[in-house]
């Protein structure tokens, strides 16, 4: 009997670790769609003029669809996903003007580092900042498209002209540059957008990130952290 009984308990151990090893994992932490409610994803979107290009384009629905394609991202546990996707959205909100611009204002530069040659620029082509964190440069653009499936050298355009891909392109930057950095600090994920805000260089762009940052945080009720500012 007492085999018997430690067979099964191996076989209820066994049996549990692998229920937690197909649960998704923003489904073990905090469902991202409970967070990111209609009435918040609004709550930035309202604050855009009517003539904005991203008033119609960006959508809640989705933000959310894309956010299925990167299950790390808002994982954790209640607090770690709930700063996590109030970071995002303070960097997003900073970037778009409250969801207003899908593209870059100045479009002067194009963003094409001729020293990388595994994303060479095309020509005719500009890599400019597109979509909801303004994915820029050529490099990040021939990375973002390889992995997302479309040709981001020959048509970055993609990123803010397809609603499927431009929230994608931002997660997919977000998890390949600042995800592994939210244990430091929101400073930190500032550092990584545009570290060139950061040392005292432009103090009111830093400042207005954090800000909003704080806002959404307290939105969620939940306490911003520490090393806010970079």
């Amino acid at each position: 009997m007492a085999l018997n009984m430690r067979k099964d308990l191996l076989t209820f151990a066994l049996l549990g670790i692998f229920a937690l090893a197909i649960i998704p994992q923003n489904v073990m932490s905090q469902n991202v769609a409970s967070i990111v409610t209609p009435g918040f994803f609004g709550g930035i979107k309202n604050q855009a003029s009517a003539s904005c290009a991203g008033k119609s384009f960006y959508t809640r629905d989705g933000f959310l669809k894309a956010a299925s394609s990167f299950p790390k991202f808002g994982s954790g546990s209640a607090v770690e996903s709930k700063r996590e996707i109030a970071a995002f959205f303070a960097h997003v909100t900073h970037e778009t003007g409250h969801l207003c611009y899908t593209e870059e204002i100045d479009k002067s530069n194009a963003y094409c580092d001729q020293s990388n040659k595994q994303y060479p620029c095309v020509a005719g082509k500009k890599y400019y900042g597109r979509g909801p964190m303004q994915l820029t440069w050529n490099y990040n653009y021939g990375a973002c498209g390889k992995a997302l499936g479309f040709d981001g050298l020959k048509a970055p355009e993609t990123v803010s002209n397809d609603p499927a891909v431009s929230f994608k392109a931002a997660l997919w930057f977000w998890m390949n540059n600042v995800h592994s950095v939210m244990n430091q600090g929101f400073g930190a994920t500032i550092r990584k957008i545009n570290g060139l805000e950061c040392g005292g260089k432009h103090p009111d762009k830093v400042n207005a990130r954090i800000g909003y940052y704080r806002d959404y945080c307290k939105k969620f009720g939940v306490d911003p952290g520490q090393n806010l500012s970079c």
